[in-house]
């Protein structure tokens, strides 16, 4: 899964631009196309229904649809309660995305997404407690967090650099979902950004046990 160390560089893959694409799509259509409905219909609020993941399925409630149980762990990741949510997710997503498409290429960056959506809900499922139900792409954006982490620890242990920056960074996201927790008055999904986090750490390391194919392999960090 790793790509080739002299790989052409682009700054946004078409995978990434794929996924901000489905994401921005989904969004404009709940904001355009919401406001024209009658009150009783919401576009939005049927995508939530089918589309969100809801804890409470896992638990004593009947799907909607069948394997409704299963794609939850992944529409999830695709929707979003607004235009701000959706955008702060995305810039995060292209900002992060872009090394583990260098590092995975298209299909393993497209995997790593995936696994880190299905990580998030899955911690989700197994810390929420009660009927909220979960959207957004921070679950899997988490993840690239995890994963650029590691490949940043891995890279500093190989040249004995000090590992104080990628703590730092680490005690940096958990002070933000802190503030965030309370700023949003509770209604934030730490338990998807933790599970998230921890899929896509252990991914990037399954995927990349050396720094054998690291493109940046001769520029040790400071």
């Amino acid at each position: 899964m790793t790509s080739e160390p002299n790989a052409p560089v682009q700054r946004h893959a078409p995978v990434l631009i794929l996924i901000v694409g489905i994401c921005a799509i989904l969004e404009a259509l709940f904001t355009l196309i919401d406001p024209m409905l009658p009150e009783s219909i919401s576009l939005r609020g049927t995508a939530m229904i089918y589309g969100a993941f809801w804890p409470e399925l896992l638990r004593d409630w009947n799907p909607l649809f069948p394997g409704q149980r299963v794609t939850m762990f992944v529409s999830y990741a695709f929707l979003h309660g607004g235009f701000m949510h959706m955008l702060f997710n995305m810039l995060i997503l292209l900002h992060l995305g872009r090394e583990t498409v260098i590092r995975l290429g298209p299909r393993g960056f497209l995997l790593m997404y995936l696994l880190t959506a299905i990580g998030g809900g899955a911690a989700y499922g197994l810390l929420a407690s009660g009927e909220t139900p979960m959207l957004g792409a921070s679950g899997a954006v988490f993840g690239l967090f995890g994963a650029t982490m590691y490949w940043d620890f891995q890279r500093r242990r190989a040249f004995r650099a000090p590992l104080q920056p990628v703590l730092r960074m680490l005690l940096g996201l958990v002070v933000m979902n802190v503030l965030l927790y309370f700023l949003v008055g509770g209604m934030l999904a730490w338990q998807a950004h933790l599970g998230g986090y921890l899929a896509g750490a252990l991914v990037a390391r399954i995927a990349t046990p050396t720094l054998a194919h690291d493109h940046r392999r001769k520029a040790p960090p400071r």
